[in-house]
């Protein structure tokens, strides 16, 4: 409720000057109908309303304000009239120029002023006492408005300095997110293509194996036909998990588990079902990694697989060896397929996603044909992140 008035009144400049300014009109009504200064009421009516009507526009035209009720003030004084109690306009307008204008031009009012005070304690009549009295009590009434103005200047620069750079972080912090939304977005379509590269390929295999075997060997069809139906089930259920990432209202498919080290033997298996011989080695000691880490090896092994399942060709034979070092993880999958004769449309994303993977753990990756024919994939994985700076 506050901030909403305050935002109110900050947009209605003219009615708060002229509320701030009313007090002293008020002030000044009744020496206006006793005539205290010896002033006819007119003339003192007409010196209080020229000096107090331009503060009604004091924060629109500060300069012209200020101006014009300096230049009242040094007519009044010059035609020999008393000061009256609208004659603290020109202190109000020296605040209003420091405070809302550059530097320059508030050294300049107050320049302007102090030459006011001077030439007030010259005009009018008094003992040279009172008038160093008078010009000292004049200049520290500059100098006090003056240094307010400063520091009200220097408060609503930081506090604007404050707002930017609350506007600045808050930008900042909603391209972060965007940057991860981003990320993550990625992220997903890598999963995807992993998971529906090697599904399909596979369902591909088995369905050319099938119609093949459908009228010479009608069990081997039937097997090949549970295999498509068993992994385009597997497929559809990998895909709604990743899919799921990506609902704004349920979060539960980012907490569902990653596939790791321990599947690559399910994944063997899976792959040997669909016709190719896969044999499957493991050396060393197997380490302890992050599950990230894990879903890079699988991932690895799966492109690999899905690669051979598609550029091959006939009885074609691969191996996958894992050897376990004491700092890092060294994928091997080799086949003995066509190789550098494979047909490649240039539409794939695997090898450059196997890339990204590896590189994020500081490891490196190398895909391509073997110099005696087939096709090689050969990755080292740091196995901790010492190891990887």
């Amino acid at each position: 409720m506050a901030a909403s008035m305050w935002e109110w009144l900050r947009r209605r400049k003219l009615l708060v000057d002229a509320f701030f300014a009313a007090p002293i009109l008020l002030l000044s009504v009744p020496s206006m109908l006793g005539e205290t200064y010896g002033l006819g009421a007119r003339l003192y009516a007409l010196l209080t309303v020229l000096l107090v009507g331009p503060l009604v526009l004091r924060r629109t035209f500060p300069r012209t304000v200020f101006a014009v009720v300096a230049l009242v003030s040094f007519v009044q004084c010059l035609a020999g009239a008393e000061p009256v109690q609208a004659n603290v306009a020109v202190l109000i307008g020296l605040y209003t120029v420091t405070a809302g204008c550059s530097f320059r031009w508030g050294l300049a009012a107050a320049f302007v002023a102090e030459i006011g005070a001077g030439t007030a304690t010259l005009r009018y009549p008094t003992g040279t006492d009172d008038r160093k009295y008078m010009f000292l009590m004049l200049t520290v009434l500059v100098g006090g408005v003056y240094v307010l103005g400063l520091h009200m200047r220097t408060r609503r620069a930081y506090l604007r300095s404050l707002e930017e750079r609350a506007e600045r972080l808050e930008r900042e912090r909603d391209n972060e997110v965007k940057v991860a939304m981003a990320a993550e977005r990625a992220r997903i379509a890598r999963e995807l293509h992993d998971v529906v590269a090697h599904n399909v390929s596979v369902i591909v295999v088995q369905a050319d194996g099938a119609s093949y075997a459908i009228d010479t060997d009608v069990g081997r069809a039937r097997q090949a036909l549970d295999t498509i139906s068993s992994t385009g089930r597997l497929a559809l259920a990998e895909m709604r998990r990743l899919l799921g990432v990506l609902r704004e209202d349920d979060d539960a498919g980012a907490f569902a588990p990653q596939p790791g080290v321990a599947e690559i033997d399910d994944l063997v298996e899976q792959v040997r079902a669909s016709g190719l011989a896969v044999t499957c080695e493991v050396a060393g000691t197997p380490a302890a990694m992050s599950e990230g880490r894990q879903l890079t090896v699988f991932r690895i092994v799966q492109e690999a697989l899905t690669n051979t399942l598609k550029h091959g060709g006939p009885r074609v034979r691969v191996s996958v060896r894992l050897r376990y070092a004491d700092d890092a993880l060294e994928i091997l999958v080799e086949d003995d397929g066509r190789g550098a004769a494979a047909f490649d449309d240039g539409r794939g994303h695997g090898l450059a996603g196997m890339r990204e993977r590896v590189a994020v753990y500081g490891g490196d990756v190398r895909a391509a044909p073997r110099p005696g024919g087939g096709f090689e994939v050969v990755a080292r994985i740091p196995v901790r992140e010492e190891v990887a700076a």
